[in-house]
């Protein structure tokens, strides 16, 4: 036990029962506690790097907790428990819980997802991840970037992930106003080299 961690499982929060069973069994299957992100994050070396890479964390939310697998897309998920949390997240997985009693019923299971994980790291295995290109690009912003060579020159300066994350900000609305508005509000942030967060 990290205990740089322990403020966030001695929080009184509605999930504190269940954040001490998920614990314990990160711990139980020798993974490094470390605090990233806010939040437990069990790590273990890569066979890429050596180094600790990140496996799985505990997070929580309003309607459930959650072991959060950073590369879960890899996993076998053979008792159907990990969740995509949206179409855009590539690489991490949720298993998702509402109350202590499915973590205890789900014990095993969680340990053999787990030690996959961990096997996962040590292969070195990296999902693979798509191209900017392959996102879909909105009618409106092609617009923009043909009319105005110097924001396409701007927009391909940036890193890929900043590409995409304006790509699927853009995208987002229905509309096609609101699409516009969020385009126009970000073309000064382009500009600059700056992705969405920035």
């Amino acid at each position: 036990m990290n205990p740089k961690v322990d403020f966030f499982f001695d929080k009184d929060t509605q999930w504190k029962e269940a954040y001490g069973q998920l614990r314990k069994i990160a711990l139980e299957c020798g993974l490094t506690e470390e605090l990233k992100w806010g939040v437990p994050c069990y790590t273990s070396p890569s066979g890429k790097t050596g180094k600790q890479a990140n496996v799985v964390l505990i997070h929580g939310f309003k309607e459930y907790c959650a072991l959060l697998f950073h590369k879960g897309a890899l996993l076998k998920d053979t008792e159907g428990l990990l969740i995509q949390q949206t179409e855009n997240v590539q690489a991490a997985r949720q298993i998702r819980f509402t109350d202590v009693q499915e973590i205890l019923s789900h014990r095993s299971a969680l340990k053999t997802y787990i030690f996959e994980a961990i096997e996962v790291e040590k292969a070195g295995l990296e999902v693979k991840l798509k191209k900017t290109k392959e996102f879909s690009m909105p009618d409106e912003f092609k617009e923009y970037l043909e009319d105005r060579p110097e924001l396409k020159a701007a927009f391909e300066k940036l890193t890929p992930g900043r590409q995409r994350g304006y790509l699927l900000h853009f995208s987002q609305p229905k509309q096609s106003k609101t699409k516009v508005s969020r385009i126009e509000k970000a073309i000064p942030r382009i500009f600059d080299g700056l992705g969405l967060n920035d």
